[in-house]
């Protein structure tokens, strides 16, 4: 038996990809490792997007460069392998810098991880895979194991990979590669294997999982509003979600769906990154903020109930204060219920690296403040109005306290009560009690007889 330990930055694309690493090298007798300092091979899933993303691998590398001299001192060999993003746009620099790594592979090739084991195993020197094969990964995998979550009862699946769109701040396209969808076939087999292994809820991943276009059983395409009626006729499984969407692929029949599947979660994540025109414009989004509103308003007309989240960058290149104001302006209108921001920060080889009209850190960071308390201010609002409703929470498993157990709302939110263990993979009704920042607090709710 060897032992394996995977550390995952960034997005739940990465956390699943983890997990289907793992079930590749389960068939070479690697089983999990809670520390790194005991495993015989430790993979580094890395993630591109935020600032400093390199030197944060390098920092992290040197770390795990102990642990393999200690277990080497002990007469026993670790292999290092580097996966993901920041491996895909810089493998040869991590081979140049970190020469003890033994692996750097990219995101489309760790379905040949048992030859690049192979081949370190056989001390044959570091190798580097970031090309982008002509085979589909997934045509390679193995079925998925388990859902991805302590307990197995949340699962992500992931049906789409790479952007076509080329926003001027992503390195995404750059990384991921092209659009690709799976066929509609292999994702329902694999809902159903995730369904009858425990999952209740699964959540469809992708770069744009909105502009997925899968082949049918019939050979023609099928649009992602299709694939969640599919979906929803697996027994067991209670809930769906996907995620990451982009505004212009939000079609007519998809936001139909979302009126007309119970099981399809009344929570959107639907990134805006800016509310200017001006600087939609720059990031080359290709929808207007005007097209924003209108996909919300159709999204809610179908579906009343539904809470919205998105990701907002402030300082992009060119920004005005006017373009800022325009940004929090929107976010006034359309009151998200969660969301994500963060400073520009130049990704190599984007448009948007090379552009002029930076924008200071300063004014970035004083930007940057005032839309998260803005954004913080709209999360508890939404929370609150929360408190004394009666919600079906899905129950996936111990609270954060004793005598506790916890689960999710429709709307994402982490709901913690009293109740027994036993409830885990149901959904029960919940009266909420109490909001907090990010999170709910509820009790079991029964309804009493007509005296």
């Amino acid at each position: 038996m060897k032992r394996l330990h995977v550390i995952t930055w960034g997005c739940q694309m990465n956390v699943y990809d983890s997990a289907r690493m793992a079930d590749v090298l389960a068939p070479l007798g690697y089983a999990p490792a809670q520390d790194p300092a005991d495993a015989d091979m430790v993979i580094l899933n890395t993630c591109h997007i935020r600032e400093k993303a390199t030197e944060k691998v390098f920092s992290e590398l040197g770390r795990l460069r102990h642990f393999k001299r200690a277990r080497a001192a002990e007469g026993k060999r670790t292999i290092l392998a580097v996966a993901g993003c920041v491996a895909q746009a810089e493998g040869a620099e991590i081979l140049a810098r970190a020469p003890y790594v033994d692996i750097v592979l990219g995101p489309q090739t760790y379905h040949r991880l048992p030859e690049m084991v192979a081949q370190a195993s056989r001390a044959a020197g570091a190798s580097l895979h970031t090309d982008f094969p002509p085979e589909s990964k997934f045509d390679f995998l193995p079925d998925a194991a388990a859902p991805q979550t302590p307990g197995g009862i949340t699962a992500f699946l992931s049906i789409q990979e790479g952007c076509d769109k080329f926003c001027s701040f992503c390195v995404v396209p750059y990384t991921r590669g092209a659009e690709a969808s799976r066929p509609a076939a292999a994702i329902i087999a694999e809902a159903n294997r995730l369904a009858a292994n425990g999952a209740r809820e699964i959540t469809l991943l992708g770069q744009n999982v909105n502009a997925w276009h899968g082949e049918g059983p019939n050979g023609t395409p099928w649009p992602l509003a299709r694939l969640l009626y599919a979906l929803a006729d697996i027994p067991d499984l209670a809930r769906l979600r996907y995620t990451t969407s982009h505004p212009r692929d939000m079609s007519d029949d998809l936001i139909a769906a979302h009126g007309e599947i119970p099981a399809l979660m009344p929570y959107l994540h639907l990134p805006v990154q800016t509310g200017s025109d001006r600087m939609l414009a720059a990031m080359n989004r290709r929808h207007t903020v005007a097209d924003f509103h209108r996909t919300i308003e159709k999204l809610r007309t179908v579906r009343p109930d539904i809470a919205l989240s998105s990701d907002f960058i402030v300082g992009h290149p060119g920004e005005t204060a006017a373009d800022f104001a325009d940004t929090l302006r929107l976010v006034r209108e359309i009151r998200f219920a969660q969301a994500y921001s963060f400073k520009y920060s130049p990704r190599p080889g984007t448009p948007a690296a090379g552009a002029g009209a930076q924008v200071l850190e300063p004014e970035k960071d004083r930007r940057l403040q005032e839309l998260q308390a803005q954004l913080r201010d709209d999360t508890m609002a939404f929370n609150q109005s929360c408190v004394g409703v009666v919600a079906d929470i899905l129950i996936t498993g111990p609270g954060r306290r004793p005598g506790q157990i916890g689960g999710r709302s429709p709307w994402l939110q982490p709901v913690h009560l009293p109740g027994p263990v036993s409830l885990a993979g149901q959904v029960v009704p919940v009266r909420l009690t109490e909001a907090h920042q990010n999170s709910l607090s509820g009790d079991l709710y029964q309804e009493r007889a007509c005296a």
